[in-house]
């Protein structure tokens, strides 16, 4: 498994070798000789002198993220939770690209395969606090520290492609909607609420990205099976200086899958910790998570043509316009030593970047390339965040930035600016022609008027809302309904509710509304005033057509009970393991059943914990389960849940006791000697994640 190697520097200090205090003290030293003048994050400096302007007589600009690292960092050199994402879980890794990127960015890490570029991964909820629970409907965040060579990378976006807003000013808004409520501190986790339904109602160009959080995407199965998306349109830029646009996309080896909203309520009581403990789980079990990065790359000449506005965060690329090229694959192999030291302080921020990967003029990622320092000084005590391990770059950090709480570095020297004659004038910026891999800005033309204004093209709220609904099975299209019902049905005043049906619903899509208004108790909705044309599909944002079969990594429950067919159970749960899946034995009690010591009690990991659920057979085992009303609770529920279900011999009186068929659509019994034929159907439908055409048949199992 890699480590993040530790920084350090070399030189002596007359201190005896002996002295670990001397010796800890001598590693914080900075020595600057040589070394060319670098950012906090280690990306050398190409141009120490001029602030990024629009023309050479221009405004200095917002994302001259040099500039405002090197003046925020003195604004603070005189000596709490996350605002948003509180919640997070994370873990180590490695990244590894395909084939060369020569082509399209001179980035360090995105050019040899051979090379391992060590990573840092925080998967986080949104709106609740810290101990909030797991499974709860919302945007999921996906950020990734890269340490790569040239300093770090940080690609901080979400499991949805889009945003709630298109401008940064609008951030405090959104957010003091989302969280709890002001009087009461309520919900905890969730959006179902007055006020951010009263916002995003009053907001239209938050329409598409409601959508994504009332769909299967807000729910998802696993962290290690999400999606992610850098959301924002960046560029890449080559050795040349030729730039092209890029989205980015992180594409999970297993397949992407959702829970039920059923299953995902019952779990935040059972075990809120549910993703958190799935990926520490997995990643201790060497069932490493592994997740392929994508681009999508628009040249510079055809920003125009794709019938929105690039630079628009509410929007996304459909795939079938562009299609997504994988190039290379991240693997998570190792779990934090230390949650607080790595996972709560961990700072991510969209500003740090390496040559070869710049930004674009969406007015969204221009704010936060402000405001993430800003909040990382707040949070973590100064401007020396940088300085905690799990932020510290690969690269050499030298630089004149000096002093402040909590610093750890000891400065050597008189000279703490540049130019200087003091030290032969190091650190320095990079030499001219070439800038020796300094960081220079994409030299974009820029020209236009100081003015506050939102361009006409980001006023389509509803096109794009409309492609998202249309390219969703109607089994997703039943969840997305669901979910605005009960979402509206916690908000209290009508008003709201009525609003959010005939003024944004209905202008993307009538009979959504129009069942939305139904289950509201709402009179049915007329077209609205904008609304848009019939709407082509894009199948590649379906979650079901993000479906990789096979049962790899699936946690698989093997019910069982003392007097369980030996033979047939340690061959099935041997086959299960061949296969890569994680099967359990869950039984009444943690007494020892066929020589082996459960994993857990019936009670106490229902089945709402697993993938899918195997009754062993076994007469005494199968009358003990029947008996059992636990037992009978754990398959109606799998049943219910469009689970994949199997017994063997005698553990068919299971599901005749609990009054399930076993002819139905993935289920499959059969005797304790046909373990083979059992498990090869029973594989096929828990491959598929949920046995979908159950439906109908689950909907009149009580729960």
């Amino acid at each position: 498994m890699a480590t993040k190697p530790r920084n350090a520097h070399s030189g002596s200090s007359g201190s005896s070798a002996a002295d670990p205090k001397s010796q800890a003290l001598e590693a914080s030293r900075a020595r600057p000789a040589n070394e060319a003048l670098r950012t906090n994050q280690g990306v050398k400096i190409a141009d120490n002198q001029n602030t990024l302007r629009a023309g050479a007589r221009g405004p200095s600009l917002l994302e001259d993220f040099i500039m405002r690292e090197k003046i925020t960092h003195f604004d603070h050199e005189r000596i709490p939770e996350r605002i948003v994402h509180a919640r997070g879980s994370a873990a180590h890794g490695v990244f590894q690209v395909y084939e060369p990127m020569t082509e399209f960015t001179k980035a360090a890490f995105l050019q040899d395969p051979a090379v391992q570029t060590p990573v840092y991964v925080r998967f986080s909820t949104v709106q609740g606090p810290r101990g909030s629970a797991d499974t709860v409907r919302d945007v999921r965040g996906f950020a990734v520290k890269f340490y790569t060579s040239e300093g770090n990378y940080d690609l901080v976006g979400n499991n949805m492609p889009v945003f709630f807003i298109q401008d940064a000013i609008k951030f405090p808004d959104f957010v003091h909607a989302v969280k709890p409520e002001a009087p009461n501190e309520m919900p905890t986790g969730g959006s179902a609420h007055d006020t951010f339904w009263d916002f995003v109602s009053l907001v239209p160009e938050s329409t598409h990205m409601v959508l994504w959080t009332m769909s299967d995407r807000a729910i998802p199965r696993s962290l290690r099976t999400m999606e992610g998306f850098g959301v924002h349109t960046f560029r890449f830029v080559n050795a040349e200086g030729r730039a092209r646009f890029v989205k980015f996309h992180w594409r999970p080896v297993l397949g992407s899958y959702s829970l039920l909203w059923d299953e995902a309520q019952k779990i935040a009581g059972k075990d809120p910790d549910f993703h958190r403990r799935d990926l520490w789980e997995a990643i201790e079990r060497g069932d490493f998570p592994e997740f392929e990065l994508g681009v999508q790359l628009v040249e510079e000449k055809d920003e125009h043509t794709l019938g929105f506005d690039l630079l628009d965060p509410t929007k996304l690329i459909p795939e079938e316009i562009v299609p997504v090229r994988i190039v290379g694959k991240m693997t998570l192999n190792r779990n934090p030593d230390n949650f607080f030291a790595e996972t709560e302080q961990v700072a991510f921020h969209p500003g740090h970047v390496v040559p070869g990967i710049d930004f674009s003029n969406d007015p969204l990622l221009q704010g936060r390339l402000f405001s993430y320092t800003d909040t990382q000084i707040s949070r973590l005590g100064g401007a020396n965040f940088h300085e905690i391990p799990i932020n510290r770059p690969l690269s050499p950090n030298v630089n004149n930035q000096r002093d402040g709480m909590h610093r750890q570095t000891i400065n050597v020297g008189q000279a703490s600016y540049e130019p200087n004659s003091l030290n032969d004038a190091w650190p320095k910026e990079t030499d001219p022609a070439p800038r020796d891999g300094g960081f220079e800005s994409y030299p974009e033309a820029v020209e236009g008027t100081k003015i506050r204004v939102r361009s006409e093209s980001f006023a389509d709220h509803f096109s794009q809302a409309a492609l998202f609904y249309q390219s969703m099975s109607d089994v997703e299209k039943e969840h997305i309904v669901a979910a605005y019902q009960f979402e509206l049905g916690k908000v209290t005043r009508p008003e709201i509710r009525a609003r959010v049906v005939n003024e944004i619903l209905a202008n993307y899509d009538l009979d959504l509304a129009k069942k939305v208004a139904e289950g509201l108790g709402l009179p049915a909705p007329k077209k609205g005033a904008k609304a848009v044309g019939q709407q082509q599909s894009s199948p590649a944002l379906s979650l079901l057509n993000r479906v990789k079969p096979g049962i790899r990594t699936r946690k698989i429950a093997l019910l069982a009970a003392p007097g369980v067919d030996e033979t047939s159970f340690k061959a099935l749960r041997k086959k299960l393991e061949d296969e890569g899946a994680a099967p359990l034995l869950i039984a009444p009690t943690l007494a020892p059943v066929a020589g082996a010591h459960p994993d857990a009690t019936i009670a106490g990991m229902p089945s709402i914990m697993f993938d899918a659920v195997i009754v062993c057979g076994g007469e005494a085992s199968a009358k003990t389960l029947a008996q059992s009303g636990d037992a009978r609770h754990f398959v109606l529920e799998a049943f219910k849940h469009l689970k994949a279900i199997a017994a063997l011999g005698a553990g068919r009186e299971v599901l005749k006791a609990a009054h399930l068929p076993d002819q139905a659509d993935g289920v499959a019994t059969g005797g304790d000697g046909d373990v083979d034929t059992v498990l090869k159907k029973f594989i096929e439908a828990a491959g598929q994640h949920r046995v979908w055409s159950r439906r109908a048949m689950a909907e009149t199992v009580p729960a």
